[in-house]
């Protein structure tokens, strides 16, 4: 059995980066699946998903890593052709994964203690995103 489930929220962009575990855990026990597999995926050119332990530190770690990695004000051949201004963004949603799959025994995600599922929007301006649960088992 295949149940599909839609979080909606509203993002601010910049690496702006949301807890969604509750959400999630909500959609898998209307599933009323016991067993199976949960795939957390965001159709998104500019955004993450990803797991950690979602503190200041590790927030603010995680973003500055972005930084690094992808600079908001590097030259990018993205914004020389869109003129957008969000080349950054589709660069750093390169480095992280659109979805997080993990499984589900006895009705309740397999997750560490402190492993969070966290949406990650790196876009440059305020976004309204579908983020898909589906469960998949028995």
């Amino acid at each position: 059995m295949v149940q599909n489930f839609m979080i909606k929220i509203q993002t601010i962009g910049f690496c702006d980066i949301i807890d969604i575990t509750e959400r999630v855990i909500n959609a898998i026990h209307k599933s009323k699946i016991h067993d199976g597999i949960v795939l957390v995926f965001c159709p998104s050119s500019t955004s993450g998903i990803t797991t950690l332990e979602y503190e200041p530190g590790c927030i603010q770690d995680l973003c500055d890593y972005m930084e690094s990695a992808a600079p908001l004000n590097a030259e990018y051949q993205h914004n020389l052709k869109w003129q957008d201004g969000n080349g950054f963004s589709h660069l750093r949603s390169a480095i992280m994964p659109a979805s997080f799959t993990f499984p589900l025994i006895k009705g309740e995600p397999v997750l560490g203690a402190w492993q969070q599922i966290v949406f990650v929007d790196f876009d440059n301006k305020t976004r309204y995103r579908n983020i898909m649960v589906q469960v998949n088992g028995e």
